[in-house]
């Protein structure tokens, strides 16, 4: 679950990537992709005083990344940059053994797409 400034900016945005809306609101979506949902919850609409501290609370997911595991990172990379995303890094090999990249979505959460070497 993600709290998002604008739920809607969030959803085409997660298009963009290759995710599939499953729900939409005003104030909640959900995407997925194979076996991963992700919820977006609008920062601004949240019942009680402890979800609304969480969802205030800056910057946006500090410490947090995503992962997100495709086939041929590389042609993966082309298509998000042909589809006019900005990335923050560009596919690299890592010691770890993946090569991957990071994007951050519109609320500055980081998406690191990888696959395994």
């Amino acid at each position: 679950m993600l709290y998002v400034g604008d739920v809607k900016a969030s959803m085409a945005f997660y298009e963009t990537l290759g995710f599939t809306p499953k729900e939409s609101r005003n104030d909640f979506g959900v995407v997925f992709a194979g076996n991963v949902e992700i919820h977006f919850h609008d920062k601004n609409h949240v019942p009680g005083a402890y979800f609304r501290k969480e969802s205030l609370a800056e910057p946006k997911g500090a410490g947090l990344f995503i992962y997100v595991e495709v086939t041929q990172v590389d042609a993966f990379y082309r298509h998000v940059v042909d589809a006019g995303i900005v990335t923050s890094t560009e596919p690299r090999d890592w010691p770890w053994g993946n090569r991957e990249f990071v994007v951050r979505d519109p609320d500055r959460y980081k998406l690191v797409f990888y696959e395994k070497l």
